[in-house]
């Protein structure tokens, strides 16, 4: 008996996403859409200061790309997802090194890092793209603490290279800000 005629298209379809592809190649769809292998992990988030309109703060994110995910990273978005005030992040400061925030590494080149204020998404571009086997920290620079006290939700999205490249929601970074008036 022939069971191949029992499997639908999609089902065929999910099978080939599940499995691992010769070459140590990422998965791609015939339309060409890339995934990875096994997409980055999101660590945690934190800021070194956490009080309302503090100036000199930085937030920082750190995540694990695995030596599995067989596709190298082109593209990682952070964007707001909670919290009622609306920092403003400096796109030219921003650093992206190997390692965590207590143990910096070397640093990972930029080539376009663009911060969208109305949509509070900050997007950068790795060219060359960062190979997998990394734990990667991003630290940005807000211009200053929002002025509302809260908590601020970011969610992370990675790409990898590719024409089209399948955006990887990795998690939620969450940075607390507290009301610097009170005692």
């Amino acid at each position: 008996m022939v069971y191949w005629k029992f499997f639908t298209p999609i089902t065929l379809a999910a099978v080939a996403l599940l499995t691992p592809q010769p070459n140590g190649t990422a998965i791609t769809l015939a339309d060409g859409t890339t995934y990875f292998l096994h997409p980055p992990r999101l660590l945690g988030a934190v800021a070194t200061q956490d009080g309302t309109n503090i100036w000199s703060a930085s937030y920082y994110f750190t995540l694990v790309f695995p030596e599995t995910a067989d596709e190298p990273l082109r593209t990682i978005v952070i964007a707001q997802q909670g919290g009622l005030g609306r920092p403003i992040i400096n796109a030219n400061t921003v650093q992206v090194y190997e390692g965590t925030r207590t143990r910096q590494g070397k640093d990972v080149p930029i080539a376009a890092s663009q911060f969208d204020s109305n949509a509070q998404t900050l997007t950068l571009t790795f060219d060359p793209p960062i190979q997998p086997g990394r734990i990667l920290t991003i630290r940005l620079n807000p211009v200053r603490n929002p002025a509302i006290a809260g908590t601020y939700l970011y969610g992370v999205t990675t790409f990898p290279v590719g024409t089209q490249p399948f955006g990887h929601f990795i998690g939620v970074g969450q940075i607390r800000i507290y009301d610097s008036n009170q005692d």
